[in-house]
């Protein structure tokens, strides 16, 4: 059913004021020492006319995978493309960085000491520094937890944390964030010891907190980084939906309350892990957490990300209240995305979460990745961007900190968002999201604005348009042309299955 919107920006009233870097971003361990990552898609499964071969079992699961060389993070084109979303948080993590061993004085010559899987060297380190340093990032990081360093029964200790502190705040790059581990819930599934339980977690996280701050007080302490398989939030056909879901057929997994219950150091920032359930790659045998591709603009779909917000705040509200929340890792499936994540048909979804986000809580979302995988923002080998690059590169120029309620319900057709602009004049910018697929949403304009609507010749393009034009490189690393277009006063149509930015 078309829907009509009327905007009153004059009535516009303050919810809450949001971290300027809300848009942020993951640059895996893997990424960093060279490793196993998620395999890329062909050309046709992106395009949709090529299936994905099922598992048979998780036996299968190294098939979907592959080894990567280390990302080059002094690469130009790389750098100025990042450079242009303005300050974020760069997260450095992942379950391979659980694994890692600092080698920053060369002793180990690149071989991983026993019960470690891979090596960092100072050079790779200083790499991450200097990438931090070049796009105005803060850097956030965890830590090595891992037989290597202790046995799951024995104490963590700081020898290999102390080392990778010291040469970031030597070398002028400070850790201002830390997670003790990433999703700690999968216990030894994610790196740590075999036998390693909840409250060997809980005890570990505790020595780390005080141990960062009683040498690092700048540094904020976020956990637990969970991967939200408690169920959040309605789903297909009234079933209810995970959020990354891994975790679920792992089988020796801990809940929220077994990792932080036993805890005595409080966390500055509650984080949790947050995907629209799972990608094709793992389909076959998670099949009622994988949705189909026809399901990618429905309301059931779109509503995931903030049943997810609202169903962490609760633990947020018990173990750190009064806290931000961060999604410490987000994107569009668990497991390396949907064939379609490189697509303009996850822009709807990645605007609507920062949106609905933002009128829940205040905090981060870190995008997985920067550019590793099919959900990542940057091709991986061109660095070609991505529709999802141009949309959260708009966001971030014209949505300001202050969110307001834009008073309008949450419905097909009409996702409407106001935030303040974020060229800090008065006035206001909205973000109105028609995920209808077949009718266009009537908009009642009150004054002039300038209009930046994105959409796209199929859903499954992978290049977007901006009022029109095709958003590709102009050379090398040139932005296209982003600017807007003057929309007056009265009554104008969103087609269907576009994204309006206006600002007034």
């Amino acid at each position: 059913m078309a829907e009509f919107v009327k905007l009153s920006p004059g009535e516009l009233k303050a919810l809450r004021t949001v971290d300027e870097c809300l848009m942020s971003y993951n640059i895996e361990m893997a990424e960093v020492t060279g490793g196993t990552f998620w395999k890329a898609y062909t050309p046709g499964q992106i395009a949709g006319t090529e299936a994905f071969p099922p598992m048979a079992s998780m036996a299968d699961f190294g098939k979907s995978m592959q080894v990567y060389p280390p990302a080059d993070l002094y690469n130009e084109k790389l750098r100025a493309l990042a450079r242009q979303f303005g300050p974020v948080w760069v997260r450095v993590s992942g379950t391979w960085a659980s694994k890692t061993y600092y080698d920053f004085d060369g002793a180990a010559g690149g071989k991983a000491p026993a019960g470690y899987q891979n090596v960092l060297t100072k050079q790779q380190w200083i790499g991450v520094l200097d990438f931090v340093k070049a796009v105005d990032g803060k850097l956030m990081i965890s830590v090595a937890n891992c037989e290597g360093l202790h046995k799951a029964h024995e104490p963590w200790n700081p020898s290999q944390a102390a080392q990778i502190f010291a040469l970031s705040k030597e070398y002028g790059v400070p850790v201002l964030a830390a997670e003790f581990m990433n999703e700690p819930n999968m216990l030894s599934y994610s790196g740590a010891a075999p036998g390693y339980t909840a409250d060997d977690y809980a005890r570990d996280q505790d020595l780390f907190c005080a141990w960062v701050r009683a040498n690092y007080p700048e540094c904020l302490l976020v956990g637990p980084s969970n991967t939200c398989d408690t169920s959040m939030g309605p789903g297909k056909e009234g079933q209810e939906v995970h959020g990354s879901g891994l975790a679920s057929i792992m089988g020796n997994v801990a809940t929220v309350e077994q990792l932080m219950d036993p805890t005595r150091e409080k966390l500055d920032v509650y984080s949790y892990h947050y995907y629209n359930g799972i990608s094709e790659r793992m389909a076959s045998i998670m099949p009622d957490m994988h949705w189909d591709v026809s399901a990618a603009t429905t309301e059931a779909y779109l509503a995931v990300a903030g049943a997810t917000a609202r169903g962490n705040a609760p633990a947020r509200d018990k173990y750190c209240p009064g806290a931000p929340m961060w999604v410490t890792e987000s994107g569009d499936a668990g497991g390396g995305g949907d064939t379609w994540a490189s697509t303009y048909l996850d822009v709807l979804r990645t605007l609507n979460e920062l949106g609905e986000f933002a009128t829940i809580t205040d905090g981060v979302i870190f995008h997985n990745t920067l550019t590793a995988s099919d959900y990542a923002f940057l091709d991986r080998i061109t660095h070609d961007p991505r529709p999802n690059y141009f949309a959260v590169l708009l966001w971030n120029r014209l949505m300001g900190t202050t969110v307001y309620d834009a008073g309008q319900p949450i419905r097909e057709g009409a996702h409407v968002f106001a935030h303040s602009r974020r060229d800090g004049k008065a006035g206001a910018c909205y973000l109105i999201i028609n995920n209808s697929t077949t009718d266009a949403t009537t908009v009642e304009l009150p004054v002039d604005a300038v209009r930046y609507t994105l959409s796209a010749d199929s859903l499954r393009s992978p290049v977007m348009k901006l009022n029109g034009r095709a958003l590709v490189l102009q050379g090398e690393s040139t932005l296209p042309d982003l600017s807007g277009q003057v929309q007056r006063a009265g009554t104008l149509a969103l087609a269907p299955a576009t994204a309006t930015f206006l600002v007034v």
